[in-house]
């Protein structure tokens, strides 16, 4: 009866063995089908992602671009009025003065003329040796 018993349980256990792998084999397709799904959603979540980001670059860069343009527009207006104003005061300034002018120009590129103070144009400059002089006379 034993014996009867064991066969009984051991093919009891020998389909509940194969329910079993059929259970887990079944349980293993679903997840790979599942996670294959969820791998793709995924992938779709990513690329949503990277388009959001790249329309909000795209749309930044656009922003700046016209800011850009827009200062661009405003130094050409403010270059071309220096210009012009430049131009009239030449025309203007006697020859005298356009010679005082170069001497300044060309005394401000060397490196000990960064003590010294910038002279107005139409000005005459008086050095500290004149000054000691007209002052003890």
């Amino acid at each position: 009866m034993r014996e009867k018993w064991l066969a009984g349980a051991g093919g009891a256990q020998g389909r509940n063995t194969e329910a079993l792998k059929l259970l887990f084999w079944k349980l293993e397709k679903h997840l790979k089908s599942s996670s294959g799904a969820s791998v793709v959603a995924i992938d779709n979540k990513i690329e949503q992602a990277m388009d959001l980001v790249k329309s909000h670059l795209m749309y930044a860069v656009r922003e700046e671009v016209e800011v850009l343009k827009e200062q661009i527009k405003e130094l050409i207006e403010r270059n071309t009025q220096l210009e012009q104003e430049n131009n009239l005061l030449k025309n203007l300034a006697s020859p005298e003065q356009m010679a005082q002018f170069q001497a300044q120009v060309q005394t401000d590129c060397s490196p000990t003329s960064a003590a010294q103070p910038p002279v107005p144009v139409g000005t005459t400059q008086v050095l500290p040796s004149a000054q000691n002089s007209s002052s003890s006379a």
